[in-house]
């Protein structure tokens, strides 16, 4: 009986300990000067100047800090607004 319930507590906490671990990777939105966005697996590294980040496909890229606008998490990035708004009058 205790070597049953023993190994359902141990699978349990195996289990929550792995789910733990895959919810530390967090996606970010990196806004640059020109207005682009990119999106990237954990937080970029700023090194000598220039920003190192692996994409979501897991593709490492560099980029300069100059280019930089903001890096904000996605669940807070802000919606870029548009500053063309063409008329639809008749």
């Amino acid at each position: 009986m205790w070597r049953k319930n023993g190994r359902r507590i141990g699978l349990a906490l195996g289990l929550i300990m792995a789910l733990g671990a895959t919810g530390c990777a967090r996606n970010y939105v990196m806004t640059l000067s020109n207005g682009s966005r990119t999106m990237s697996r954990g937080k970029p590294k700023l090194e000598q100047g220039v920003y190192k980040f692996k994409d979501v496909a897991g593709q490492e890229h560099m980029v300069s800090a100059g280019r930089v606008r903001e890096i904000a998490p996605a669940s807070m990035a802000k919606k870029e607004s548009t500053r063309f708004n063409p008329s639809t009058g008749k």
